[in-house]
């Protein structure tokens, strides 16, 4: 088997070994992952399998690869913390209210929809204004396709429309004024 082969082959292995073994010793321990990646290594290396040299690269990527997805789930949390905020000031500026009464009525049992009264048209309006922005935004940045986006807008005010109209109430101590998994269209 040639070096290259035996490299990818070492490597595919790894990364199943690794998987498996983070169940042993924590799915949720980071320590536990790179102990584990590391104890594999050092036998692959130890049974000859493959060089200190390729475990050295193979832990590298590895690390490149923690790396580059920890960037990614921080970039997400923080796209998805700001259209929040965009949310909750978009729903405080059409109905009038600030925010933390919005909030605070939610948590009490309130409807959207309720707490709008007659702005209830108008705020769904506005809600549908915003995600169908975002959703051209997806289009245009290429992550959604225009079937897609021609999808999701055909159920977009009834969506936006049976948000409003739901109670959502506190979620692990804070409430989502009513907005939770709006903008991103449909889950597949």
């Amino acid at each position: 088997m040639s070096s290259k082969k035996r490299v990818a082959a070492v490597a595919i292995t790894i990364a199943a070994l690794t998987a498996g073994s983070v169940g042993v010793a924590s799915a949720h321990d980071e320590a536990g992952k790179g102990v584990a990646k590391t104890t594999i290594l050092a036998d692959l290396v130890k049974a000859g399998t493959i060089t200190q040299a390729q475990a050295d690269a193979i832990a590298k990527k590895f690390d490149e690869f923690k790396a580059k997805m920890d960037a990614n789930k921080s970039a997400n949390k923080a796209a998805h913390e700001a259209h929040r905020a965009e949310v909750e000031a978009l729903v405080a500026s059409t109905l009038g209210i600030d925010a933390a009464t919005i909030k605070s009525r939610l948590a009490a049992g309130e409807t959207l929809g309720a707490i709008a009264g007659a702005k209830k048209p108008a705020l769904i309006s506005a809600l549908v204004a915003l995600e169908t922005k975002e959703i051209d935004a997806r289009v245009a940045a290429g992550t959604l396709t225009a079937a897609q986006a021609t999808t999701i807008k055909a159920n977009l005010t009834d969506r936006i429309t049976k948000m409003v109209d739901s109670i959502k109430g506190p979620k692990n101590g804070k409430d989502h004024m009513g907005h939770k998994g709006m903008g991103k269209g449909p889950r597949h």
